[in-house]
């Protein structure tokens, strides 16, 4: 088990829970006198704001605690959503075929060969920026990398001997497909979930760095960094912590879901 990769997750889910007690200042509170303040081990840094302030005086750590909880709420709550949505395409896809499968494969394609960050952008856009939005565009363009998981799977389980038995004695499409398909496409599910939950927190800060997903003055780890982009050279805390929070916790999700790969895949206990 990849224990450093857990534990950097287990740390970020207990300030995304407990931001409220953790947090050492109100991240929305505002210092014009300490502003652009610098981290602690400054010389002029204070144990006041312990990885600095921004351009309105705000504590960094406190924002970044908060922002915890937009991006983890909205990488978990999307891939859920997609991960249902394609897995039940997929279901479907695979199961009955025909024109049933072809017309829902087909839109899959379609959605797969659409940029992800541009549409997610349109829409953000056009329904205006929100939380609930921003989960939305996401997941109406991710669901189709589940479908396209799950209906490979369908097929090759739909040539196993159990299947065919299930049919015999009378089983129904719909306590097959739960009962016996979706059980062993959980596996593969599981592995795409948590790798794509860094992604979908990479999509949701790319979307807050460009003013389309959450509004500020919430705290979201890209509209923070935008913030920080023209004090670079003199401020580089500002967008330097947020983008080191979405490196680690990306990171993170990255090397637990190729241990999962590595561990749910039966291949590669054979080798």
């Amino acid at each position: 088990m990849p224990v450093i990769p857990v534990m950097i997750i287990a740390a970020f889910v207990l300030l995304a829970l407990a931001a409220g007690r953790l947090s050492p200042a109100d991240p929305y509170a505002q210092s014009l006198r300490a502003r652009l303040a610098p981290p602690v081990w400054a010389a002029d840094g204070s144990w006041a704001h312990p990885l600095g302030t921004d351009r309105l005086g705000r504590d960094l750590l406190s924002r970044i605690i908060f922002g915890a909880r937009v991006s983890l709420t909205a990488g978990v709550v999307t891939v859920l959503l997609a991960g249902l949505v394609g897995a039940a395409v997929g279901l479907l896809a695979g199961y009955y075929r025909g024109r049933i499968g072809s017309l829902l494969m087909r839109l899959t394609d379609a959605t797969l060969a659409l940029p992800v960050i541009l549409l997610a952008l349109v829409l953000a856009v056009t329904a205006g920026p929100s939380f609930v939005n921003v989960v939305i565009a996401i997941g109406a363009i991710l669901w189709a990398r589940y479908a396209r998981v799950v209906y490979g799977e369908v097929l090759a389980l739909m040539e196993r001997d159990f299947i065919a038995q299930a049919r015999l004695t009378g089983c129904s499409d719909r306590r097959i497909i739960l009962v016996h398909l979706l059980p062993n496409t959980l596996p593969s599910l599981l592995v795409l979930l948590s790798l794509q939950i860094g992604y979908v927190i990479i999509v949701e800060a790319s979307l807050s760095f460009l003013g389309a997903g959450i509004p500020p003055p919430t705290p979201a780890w890209g509209s923070m960094i935008a913030e920080g982009r023209d004090y670079v050279a003199s401020a580089w805390w500002v967008s330097f912590f947020p983008g080191l929070a979405i490196l680690l916790v990306v990171l993170a999700f990255n090397l637990v879901g190729d241990w999962l790969r590595d561990e749910l895949d039966p291949k590669l206990h054979h080798l």
